[in-house]
């Protein structure tokens, strides 16, 4: 069935937050830390109305630190919860360990929230699956770990719990290709002597999903931190026959530059595809690409989007509204805020020098909207050094702290979302500041939404 969208009328009398918008690739601050969100390599699991995002912390780089847990309403203001387990001494949880694409799934019959990972040595040598149980889902889990399943290798994995309530385990197989294993009933380890299904293609990044009769298997080509065209296959059981690989985003986009890491069902007819978009020489600013996929019958296609609105209410979602877009230079740049010259940016010029040992400030006066309600801002911006900036962003006097990823590749500016209320009319106003004595982003301009 083709995936369904709503008009954006329809959606805010739906959902008092459906201008709340994904911006994929752009620098998502959660909510309590203000800092980017750490879940790469993420899965998501709903309990009650809350969703729950878990994925590897990649604030010092590639070996293992957290297993984050993040939480939200609506898919798209994440709340730093706490790590579900975090590096130790020694061991497969060690300082130089491998520990990648957690995802986490519910034993109804234990109790347990059960949780899977890439166990590996520094080398990828090992190419093990470790397991982890918790009582709550964003808890301390205890740690049970590690052995190749049915003795193959394993390192990128995903779990997928079907609707009979059996799971399974999804393990990249580099010798063989990649395999589908039945879990036992506590879900602690594989069960069997053989897969339940294997393909011979060399496919990682697994991600089933399950919806009008077909299974739907994700995933990526072998090319490394390198994005490609990810493909999927699709069958009526999970012991095939399954069908040929295909692509699902135009050939030659390379899956928009990111890599399958989750797909999660929003509704009987909407899934989100969540990727992970790497940067490898610096882990930490790599970002998340979510796109609503179409499937209609067993062909899936994904469209590229600047911004969508989710309705998670309703299990739909549409298209970003239409954008005013105040430029940086042209707001009032006061306590050693400049013009600067930026090839890459609109109109060749943005505002610098924000921060510093002054307090360099810009305020964006009589910003226009056309709906009262909570909303998504996007600040384009460019950002050179190697870390985070940051900058506390007040909209309308409400103030929050917003962290600005690098934007290393050339001149061309990033994105920084920020979720604030506008009030109908000209009369909000957006400063953009810090006054730590560090120094803030360059601002290029806002891009404000009308409605």
């Amino acid at each position: 069935m083709l995936l369904k969208t709503l008009g954006l009328t329809a959606i805010l009398s739906a959902c008092a937050q459906a201008t709340l918008q994904i911006v994929p690739g752009a620098t998502w601050t959660a909510t309590n830390t203000g800092k980017h969100v750490q879940a790469h390599g993420a899965g998501i699991i709903k309990v009650g109305s809350t969703f729950y995002m878990i994925g590897e912390d990649k604030t010092d780089g590639t070996f293992f630190q957290n297993i984050n847990c993040y939480s939200s309403t609506n898919l798209v203001e994440w709340t730093y919860v706490g790590a579900l387990l975090s590096r130790t001494g020694s061991g497969d949880l060690g300082p130089n360990r491998v520990v990648e694409r957690p995802k986490v799934i519910f034993n109804q019959s234990t109790g347990k929230y059960v949780l899977y990972m890439h166990i590996d040595s520094s080398n990828y040598g090992e190419a093990k699956v470790g397991v982890a149980t918790g009582d709550s889902v964003c808890g301390q889990y205890s740690y049970r770990g590690s052995w190749r399943p049915l003795g193959f290798e394993s390192r990128d994995q995903g779990l997928f719990q079907d609707t009979d309530g059996k799971a399974y385990l999804l393990t990249e197989d580099r010798q063989n290709g990649l395999r589908i294993n039945a879990l036992t009933s506590d879900y602690l380890n594989t069960t069997g002597t053989s897969s339940v299904y294997r393909w011979n293609e060399k496919i990682e990044s697994p991600a089933i999903l399950k919806q009008g009769g077909y299974y739907f298997m994700f995933g990526s080509l072998l090319t490394g931190w390198d994005p490609n065209d990810n493909v999927y296959s699709y069958a009526t059981s999970l012991s095939g026959p399954w069908s040929s690989w295909k692509n699902f985003a135009p050939s030659g986009s390379k899956t928009f530059n990111s890599q399958t890491t989750y797909i999660l069902p929003l509704s009987s007819t909407t899934a989100i595809y969540m990727g992970d978009r790497w940067h490898s020489t610096n882990l930490m600013r790599s970002t998340y690409i979510w796109l609503p996929l179409a499937i209609s019958g067993n062909s899936v296609t994904m469209a590229d989007q600047v911004n969508w609105t989710p309705n998670v209410a309703g299990g739909t979602w549409a298209a970003g509204p239409s954008e005013t877009s105040p430029e940086g230079e042209a707001a009032v740049l006061s306590n050693g805020a400049v013009t600067i010259s930026c090839t890459g940016c609109s109109g060749g010029k943005a505002a610098g020098y924000i921060g510093g040992a002054s307090g360099g400030t810009v305020t964006f006066n009589n910003v226009r909207a056309d709906a009262t309600g909570r909303t998504t801002i996007r600040i384009k911006h460019l950002n050179g050094n190697t870390a985070q900036r940051f900058a506390d962003v007040i909209v309308n006097g409400a103030s929050q702290r917003v962290s600005f990823l690098p934007t290393q590749d050339g001149n061309t500016p990033g994105s920084s979302v920020v979720h604030a209320n506008l009030n109908a009319g000209s009369g909000n106003t957006i400063v953009i500041k810090i006054t730590d004595g560090s120094y803030g982003p360059d601002v290029d301009r806002i891009m404000v939404p009308l409605t």
